[in-house]
């Protein structure tokens, strides 16, 4: 009997430091981030959108995602659809800015009279900033400029994620 007691006690005991210890050693990442975005696509004919866009981690320093946007043109309404990776040289956030650089396909949906309904490839460069101090989550500043249908041009406010960009 006394042993069963001792192998209780020891059970109990290492139950009881081990678990917390596993389930707080890893913080969960975020595995789909949120952006919504307002794009400037200056050309022949100027388009300007606001959007919304969710990307997933497809390795440490890349994310893909798909941006949709609607917006005026100069002869109506227009839209896009954009399949995109983007590479960030800061994954950790070691840095309160950091570059990242990006590229992908663009579907452009205008009237006939802005040039009708194109795919462009796309490439473009951002910078992505801080969260608030002390935080571990929250909203993000990021802005771009890229070619791709024409100039581009991107300021965003994206869900920050948890020690990662």
């Amino acid at each position: 009997m006394r042993a069963w007691h001792s192998f209780l006690l020891h059970a109990t005991v290492g139950l009881s430091v081990g678990v917390p210890a596993a389930a707080y050693s890893q913080v969960p990442q975020q595995p789909v981030q949120v952006e919504g975005r307002v794009d400037a696509i200056v050309a022949r004919t100027t388009g300007v959108e606001a959007g919304l866009g969710l990307s997933v981690p497809s390795g440490i320093y890349m994310r893909t995602g798909l941006v949709a946007g609607i917006g005026a043109g100069r002869h109506g309404v227009e839209g896009r659809t954009d399949l995109i990776s983007r590479f960030s040289l800061d994954p950790f956030r070691q840095s309160r800015w950091a570059p990242y650089a990006g590229a992908g396909v663009s579907g452009r949906y205008r009237a006939k009279l802005d040039g009708g309904s194109h795919a462009y490839l796309m490439i473009f460069l951002g910078v992505e900033g801080p969260l608030r101090p002390g935080a571990t989550s929250g909203i993000v500043p990021a802005f771009e400029v890229g070619l791709g249908g024409g100039a581009r041009f991107a300021v965003i406010l994206r869900r920050g994620i948890n020690a990662r960009r």
